[in-house]
């Protein structure tokens, strides 16, 4: 059995007035990403204050940025903030996270680093598996910030099916643990808390997964941040190849920076993504997806465009088979038609998107959490872009760094 799966790691904090934690911390890239205002209302919060918002590049304009300029910006940045002392190091430790959702519910999880060894993709066996399709084509900019990044900051969640909750569920008692970090987030995030995890309290956390993994050949399944994760797997297995044996065991690029939560975590939902379908003669597409659709009353897709909604009772073994037979149609339709495809996140802002004139949005059902590791198992990937966790607001915040190089 592997015993270095997830490991505590050198963790990177910002020293910043509790004031300015707000402006730091900013949610994940590929949140708002048909929603510009938010990222407007972001950039004002932050104004020139040290911010994650200068490390990413928030997918809203990913279209409209010159890739190679801005992955320079973001390196410049990166440097700027390890030489002028923004960030502290936190040595060798996990970091214990409760977030606040807006809602009021807690979220527990265990920041360290996994091993990228461990770690596939593709739908091979594996300790560490995605849980959905990776759009290669989505990979590409997310390396190449890699490549030149001396630091990784990561929105990626990862789960474990620890339903007798043995690993992370304990340290919510242990109230000697010092607090790191403390404060609201922006945007009605909620709030979160990190405390530090050492020694033998950081063993226990390794022992209990060790015994987790004894059950099971699979650890832990992507809950998030999947193509964050898949970037960091192209660019390790891209240098080590010009590594030696030893050099590969300690080399930084080798592991990533991941939040772990337990799927069984009563504050964690699973939220469809819906879809909309930009640029469509609307009446031909309703038309096609629903003849297109196998009739039967296991699950249902309700559509909606700027005059009318209906909704489409569908016949699926599983809801992965569901994603699968709904992105097929979907993707055929728009390479032969014409058309752009976005990824929601929200009844709402779906139903909101779907007003616009050669709309139309797809509104999914949602994951029941039983099914998740099940469904893995069985079937391997979801089809990208299958679920989220929780709501758009709910995402992980980038906050916490770690050098790669």
């Amino acid at each position: 059995m592997k015993k270095h799966i997830f490991t505590p790691a050198d963790i990177l904090l910002p020293k910043l007035p509790s004031k300015d934690m707000e402006a730091w911390a900013v949610i994940a890239c590929d949140q708002f990403s048909s929603e510009k205002d938010y990222w407007k209302r972001v950039q004002k919060l932050v104004g020139d204050r040290p911010s994650t918002l200068e490390m990413i590049i928030p997918e809203a304009y990913l279209e409209e940025v010159e890739q190679k300029t801005e992955t320079q910006k973001i390196r410049d940045t990166m440097r700027e903030y390890i030489s002028s002392d923004v960030l502290e190091t936190i040595e060798n430790s996990f970091i214990y996270v409760e977030r606040t959702l807006p809602d009021g519910r807690i979220r527990k999880g265990i920041v360290g680093a996994v091993d990228l060894e461990e770690y596939d993709f593709t739908g091979a066996a594996s300790a560490i598996r995605a849980s959905e399709g990776t759009a290669l084509d989505r990979l590409p900019p997310r390396v190449a910030v890699r490549r030149v990044a001396p630091l990784e900051l990561p929105h990626i969640i990862t789960f474990i099916d620890d339903k007798e909750k043995t690993v992370i569920e304990p340290l919510s008692d242990m109230g000697n643990l010092p607090t790191l970090y403390d404060f609201a987030l922006m945007e009605c995030g909620g709030a979160i808390k990190g405390k530090k995890v050492t020694g033998e309290y950081a063993q226990k956390i390794v022992d209990a997964l060790n015994m987790l993994h004894e059950k099971s050949d699979m650890l832990m399944i992507m809950g998030d941040g999947n193509h964050s994760l898949a970037a960091a797997k192209v660019y390790w297995d891209e240098i080590k190849q010009k590594l030696s044996d030893s050099e590969r065991e300690n080399h930084p690029a080798r592991r990533a920076l991941v939040e772990v939560n337990n799927v069984y975590d009563s504050a964690i939902d699973f939220e469809a993504i819906h879809r909309i379908i930009f640029n469509t003669d609307t009446a031909d597409f309703i038309t096609e997806f629903t003849n297109a659709m196998p009739k039967g009353d296991d699950y249902s897709i309700k559509w909606i465009t700027a005059t009318d909604s209906g909704e489409i009772c569908i016949a699926a073994e599983c809801i992965g088979d569901l994603y699968a037979l709904m992105q097929d149609f979907v993707d055929e339709f728009t390479e032969r038609s014409g058309g752009t495809i976005d990824y929601i996140h929200g009844d709402d802002t779906t139903k909101k998107l779907a007003k616009q004139e050669g709309a139309v949005g797809l509104i999914l059902p949602a994951m029941d959490k039983s099914e998740f590791f099940e469904t893995v198992t069985k079937r391997g990937v979801f089809p990208r872009k299958s679920f989220s966790v929780g709501h758009a607001r709910d995402k992980r915040y980038y906050l916490e760094c770690r050098k790669i190089v």
